[in-house]
């Protein structure tokens, strides 16, 4: 079959297929017929320096998601050809991932699903809305009489939050950084540059999705209402720890600060996640979608910000 191969840091113009055998199932493991796959920063942050680390089964295939179906369902009770979507639990860094035409994995990460979506479709579904709807119901305890802050909102898992969150009847504020990405953020309700400082120029915020991270956290949390909850799952600020953050003095008063961590997927949420789509007759946007055999140009695309949005690669 063919697969990414990765052993060493590699930059995205020098990503190439190559050809490996076919895993052989084994018990406690399905052998799953890639259909499609996301991009995702943490594979990025995989190619560029996190492969140094010795954790990391080298050489490793990458890829932390996939929807596909089941080519060999080994002693798992899966059906043959029956579809699927996969994700997270050490997939493409403790074992063998997506970016390729099959992947052996772990029963424990591969879920059933039943969806009319194109594969493409599915393609931008697991860890984005997973993460998306972990954030938004387990952590921020969303309802539709909320209004929500969307901190870097115009990446991926920003657009899915904003889907849902205006699904269930939120008012959304997000935010973005640069003004020629405002019409990117136009459904929602308020579209805002965000300098790093919004405390004090945005108002009634009951709930806050932070995708920035460290570097604005202490402002998110002033800027909600006394009450609100702020979850922090992103960190496309680049800054990945507070130091000298003080939990007393820097969250204030009655305001609630929570993260998310998405590397522990389940039937439930998955099946609450495509329960809601169908109802409300949602598809997952994809910034842009490429075949395998372009998987380099899907990458080179990420690395260089040239697509807004998911990018999927389909097979």
């Amino acid at each position: 079959m063919k697969a990414i191969v990765l052993d060493r840091i590699t930059e995205a113009k020098d990503i190439v297929l190559s050809e490996v055998p076919i895993p052989e199932p084994r018990p406690g493991w399905v052998l799953v017929k890639v259909r499609a796959f996301g991009l995702n920063h943490s594979e990025k942050l995989l190619r560029l320096n996190e492969i140094r680390a010795d954790y990391i089964q080298k050489p490793v295939i990458p890829g932390i998601e996939c929807v596909g179906e089941i080519a060999d369902p080994s002693d798992s009770g899966f059906d043959a050809g029956q579809k699927i979507v996969a994700l997270m639990g050490g997939m493409g860094r403790s074992f063998n991932g997506s970016y390729a035409e099959y992947a052996l994995l772990p029963r424990r990460i591969v879920f059933p699903i039943e969806s009319d979506l194109e594969w493409e479709e599915l393609g931008a579904v697991p860890e984005t809305y997973f993460t998306a709807w972990g954030s938004l119901f387990e952590c921020l305890r969303l309802t539709a009489e909320d209004t929500l802050l969307i901190r870097g909102a115009t990446c991926a898992l920003g657009y899915a939050a904003m889907q849902i969150a205006k699904a269930l009847g939120c008012r959304v504020v997000a935010t973005t950084h640069r003004e020629d990405k405002l019409a990117l953020i136009a459904e929602a309700d308020e579209a805002v540059i965000d300098d790093g400082k919004l405390t004090g120029k945005i108002s009634d915020v009951t709930k806050a999705l932070d995708l920035v991270g460290p570097k604005i956290l202490r402002d998110t949390l002033t800027a909600v209402e006394k009450g609100g909850i702020v979850c922090q799952t992103g960190l496309l600020g680049g800054v990945y720890a507070l130091n000298g953050f003080d939990p007393i003095k820097d969250i204030p008063n009655g305001v609630y600060l929570t993260g998310f961590f998405s590397n522990y997927p389940t039937q439930k949420v998955i099946d609450e996640i495509f329960a809601f789509l169908n109802e409300k007759k949602l598809k997952p946007k994809c910034g842009k979608v490429f075949s395998f055999e372009n998987v380099k140009d899907a990458i080179c695309s990420q690395d260089n910000g040239s697509v807004d949005g998911k990018i999927v690669v389909k097979l």
